[in-house]
């Protein structure tokens, strides 16, 4: 059973950059006033004991959660690079070449493609969806490339296992183009 701290939390969470309205928060808790000043007390001194990230905030009858001022330069640099676009078609393109063919060079990766992969690869190692893992024993000793743990987490899988098998998708294509004949 989870503690009211932790439903107050995870309350606060979901509600995001608009916040919660005490008066939510009272309904939602089955809380007095009293009570909810509490909690909120101890959510705040949890954060602060703990050199956290996060801190809850309170603005008139809004109370938020968001993240510590002094994360400042780490959170404009994340934003900076903008992680929260998404991908081109051509870098999901290698991405699942990737994903499939693990490890794999840059060169293996355009022969696929029939085109350089060079600048999409780099945008997928920045956005943390793929890594070097070694080297391949060929000459010049090119980077090997596999995807990453946030890889999983970015599509919700738990292993790589989870992806679909690569003949469902030559079977669709297959029906469709039978289809339109």
């Amino acid at each position: 059973m989870t503690s009211k701290t932790a439903e107050l939390e995870a309350l606060l969470y979901v509600a995001g950059d608009n916040g919660i309205e005490r008066t939510n928060l009272l309904h939602l808790l089955s809380f007095t006033d009293n009570e909810l000043d509490s909690e909120i007390d101890k959510l705040k001194k949890k954060y602060k004991s703990e050199d956290s990230g996060l801190q809850v905030i309170h603005i008139n009858d809004l109370y938020k959660m968001t993240t510590n001022p002094q994360t400042g330069q780490i959170i404009q640099k994340y934003f900076s690079k903008d992680l929260s676009k998404n991908l081109s078609q051509s870098a999901l393109e290698i991405l699942s070449i990737i994903a499939y063919h693990q490890p794999i060079t840059r060169v293996e990766i355009d022969d696929i493609r029939g085109v350089n992969s060079s600048g999409a690869i780099q945008t997928l190692i920045w956005r943390g969806l793929v890594e070097t893992k070694g080297k391949k024993d060929a000459p010049g000793h090119p980077n090997l490339y596999v995807t990453t743990e946030y890889f999983l987490q970015y599509f919700n899988f738990e292993s790589l296992a989870d992806l679909p098998l690569i003949e469902d998708f030559e079977d669709d294509n297959f029906e469709t183009e039978d289809e339109e004949n």
